[in-house]
């Protein structure tokens, strides 16, 4: 994605919190320069030093079939701000938008044996509604394999990261300590969480 360097941190850290934290995130695939998109929860590990999105989606949805050998975008993207030019010292100011994104790239890798698609599924239980999940394993076996059928299990293997963290850091001290002040009094949460953001970019600029 475009970036300015003053909005890329690349902290390893940070993004993998941040996709965990904000993990409903949009998948992008293109065929025959057509792009695609579903909206997905996904389950973000570490494994080996290798980060690893794992979801899945209905079968009766074809992007899946664009996975074969095609590399996939995943969108994280959470919270965002609008930020008002009368917050700023210069009148000669305009409106901005503040806001977070990581953008992930990889491969995917589909899972046709039933066992490999209840592992992703219970990842899945265990992260949004962990007290399903004894539920889960009680119900009826033919039930959950019809409905493993119903599905395309997935995981991407990351090949890379990119993040943008677009919080005022071309403007003054001043400027951006307004913007944090009146964004922090919002009655949105989003803006609320772009201020608390903001706060915590402040340290390293």
């Amino acid at each position: 994605m475009y970036s300015p360097k003053h909005y890329i941190t690349e902290d390893f850290r940070f993004m993998l919190d941040f996709m965990r934290r904000h993990n409903f995130a949009t998948l992008v695939t293109a065929k025959n320069d057509f792009p695609f998109a579903t909206h997905l929860p996904f389950i973000v590990e570490e494994n080996n030093e290798t980060l690893v999105l794992s979801s899945h989606l209905a079968r009766a949805n074809p992007q899946w079939k664009n996975f074969v050998d095609a590399e996939t975008l995943v969108i994280f993207q959470e919270p965002h701000a609008y930020v008002s030019p009368f917050w700023y010292e210069e009148t000669l100011s305009v409106p901005t938008w503040n806001y977070v994104a990581v953008h992930v790239y990889g491969k995917v890798r589909t899972f046709e044996n039933e066992a490999k698609v209840f592992e992703v599924l219970e990842k899945i239980i265990f992260a949004f509604d962990k007290k399903y999940l004894e539920r889960w394993k009680q119900l009826p076996s033919d039930f959950k394999s019809k409905l493993a059928r119903g599905i395309v299990a997935f995981e991407i293997e990351v090949r890379d990261l990119q993040e943008k963290k677009k919080l005022n850091q071309s403007s003054s001290k001043t400027d951006r300590q307004n913007v944090i002040k009146n964004l922090a009094k919002s009655s949105n949460q989003l803006e609320v969480e772009i201020a608390r953001l903001m706060r915590e970019n402040e340290l390293s600029l």
